[in-house]
């Protein structure tokens, strides 16, 4: 994917996105102690740090200042006005161009797609949370999946990680990952292999259950229940 794809995909799940907010009051699950309301508004702000960042008129974190968010029935109008301007900012950018970031990637390449991804999975949430359970589209799903992967997952890997690893299946089009621990640290392919567990589904499901949108019994999933339990583990949040 390049940056005019990031920033259609940022355009098209920032306005399905805004369609939750038939229901501000309504919980979401995979950030459960907010409401659609208080998702919006987190994501509206994400997009307006980035922004931030992106166009350079901001250069240390320290000193971006968080935008005052609306009411509650401006939320949607709010939100689709950063949506825009970020998405109008990325796609003008060289993805070499040097920009800080919290990340090992430090160019607006990281921030294109990750305000594609963040959108992607926060527009599942608020969909969700109102009733609607849609796939996030796949090749951006696809594209999330390596994200997450490689930039992700942080710590060492525990001693009881299986040595062979977590191979990942995508079933509704091209995408296999095989995760392992190798020297202390993570390694990632993308070739057939056999783990020691492996996990099958659609690419949104597959980045969802990353995500811990998805529950394994959601998946098709070959291997123990210790064995899943290890594999899953560096994703779990603290």
């Amino acid at each position: 994917m390049d940056r005019t794809d990031y920033a259609s995909a940022l355009r098209r799940d920032g306005a399905r996105m805004a369609e939750a907010a038939v229901d501000l009051t309504a919980r979401v699950a995979g950030c459960p102690e907010w409401d659609v309301a208080e998702l919006l508004r987190h994501t509206g702000q994400v997009h307006r740090f980035w922004t931030r960042i992106a166009d350079g008129s901001v250069t240390d974190p320290s000193d971006n200042v968080a935008t005052a968010s609306p009411a509650d029935a401006e939320l949607a109008g709010w939100l689709a006005k950063g949506v825009e301007r970020c998405a109008a900012t990325l796609e003008r950018l060289d993805p070499e161009l040097p920009r800080w970031t919290w990340s090992v990637q430090q160019n607006a390449g990281f921030i294109q797609r990750r305000m594609a991804q963040e959108t992607a999975v926060h527009c599942w949430d608020a969909l969700y949370a109102v009733g609607r359970d849609e796939p996030i589209e796949r090749a951006l799903a696809a594209d999330g999946i390596d994200e997450f992967l490689h930039l992700f997952i942080s710590g060492a890997p525990t001693a009881d990680f299986p040595a062979d690893g977590l191979h990942l299946h995508a079933t509704d089009g091209p995408g296999e990952w095989l995760l392992r621990a190798v020297d202390g640290g993570w390694q990632v392919g993308t070739e057939h292999a056999k783990g020691a567990v492996a996990v099958r589904g659609s690419a949104s499901d597959l980045l969802l259950l990353l995500w811990q949108r998805r529950s394994a019994d959601q998946l098709e999933v070959f291997g123990t229940a210790e064995d899943l339990a290890a594999v899953l583990a560096p994703f779990v949040r603290n």
